[in-house]
C-alpha cells in the first residue's frame, strides 16, 4: 500500500502543517478520546488536512497526520486509500459522486453516469479541463429507496440528489456550473422517501 501511494500520488507540497485554526481544531478532536486512544482521531484529522489542502491529500499531509498521532505512515495510507471520501489526487471545485451500487444500478445509474460523462466530456475518475468538475463512481450513498442518486461535494458542503434521470442530472450540473445551489433531495417531486405512487396520486388530486 505504501508503495502504491508513493508511486501514484502527485508530488504535492514537500511539507505540510496545520494552520493555527486547524491545529487548534485537531487538538480539540484528539482531546475527545481517552488517553492513549488519540489515534482514533485519524479520520476527522484526515478530513481536516484534506480541506486545508484544497480538497485532496498530498503525501506530506498524510505523513503529517501520521506524526501527529504517532502512527506508522502506512496505517494512514491504508485508511486514506480505502474510503472514497478521501482524494489522493487533486479534484475539481465540484466532485460528483454517482452511486452505482446494486439498488441504484437497478434503477438506471448506468444512464446517469453516461449522461454525466457526455455532458462534461470526461470519464469517471477525470476532471474537466477548467477544473470545475470531477466525476466518480462510488459505493452506496445511503438513499437506496430513492435510487438512482448522486452526491455533489464542493467548498460549501456535501449535497445529495435523488430520483435522478439523465435529464435531471444534466440540469443539476448546469445549475452548479452557474455557482448556484440546486435543491437537494428527490428530483422527481416526491416528498422525502414516500412511495412514488403516493406522490403521483397526490399530484393528480391537486391537479383535479
Amino acid at each position: 500500500m505504501a508503495g502504491k501511494i508513493h508511486q501514484s500520488a502527485p508530488a504535492g507540497p514537500e511539507r505540510f502543517a496545520f494552520n493555527s485554526d486547524n491545529l487548534r481544531h485537531a487538538q480539540e478532536v484528539m482531546a475527545r478520546y481517552p488517553e492513549g486512544r488519540q489515534q482514533s482521531a485519524l479520520m476527522p484529522l484526515l478530513m481536516l488536512a484534506q480541506s486545508q489542502s484544497g480538497g485532496w491529500l498530498p503525501k506530506s499531509a498524510m505523513d503529517y497526520v501520521a506524526g501527529l498521532l504517532s502512527l506508522p505512515p502506512v496505517r494512514v495510507y491504508e485508511v486514506a486509500s480505502f474510503y472514497t471520501m478521501y482524494n489522493l489526487d487533486p479534484v475539481g471545485r465540484n466532485v460528483i459522486n454517482v452511486c452505482t451500487t446494486t439498488p441504484c444500478w437497478l434503477r438506471g445509474s448506468d444512464a446517469i453516469v453516461e449522461a454525466c460523462q457526455n455532458h462534461l466530456g470526461i470519464a469517471c475518475g477525470e476532471t474537466t479541463p477548467d477544473g470545475l468538475f470531477t466525476l466518480r463512481e462510488v459505493e452506496c450513498l445511503g438513499a437506496c429507496v430513492n435510487a438512482p442518486m448522486c452526491q455533489i461535494i464542493n467548498e460549501n458542503g456535501e449535497y445529495y440528489y435523488e430520483d435522478l434521470t439523465s435529464q435531471s442530472v444534466i440540469q443539476l450540473i448546469d445549475v452548479v456550473t452557474q455557482r448556484r445551489q440546486p435543491k437537494t433531495g428527490p428530483q422527481s417531486g416526491r416528498k422525502s422517501s414516500e412511495p412514488a405512487a403516493f406522490s403521483n396520486e397526490e399530484k393528480g388530486a391537486g391537479d383535479a
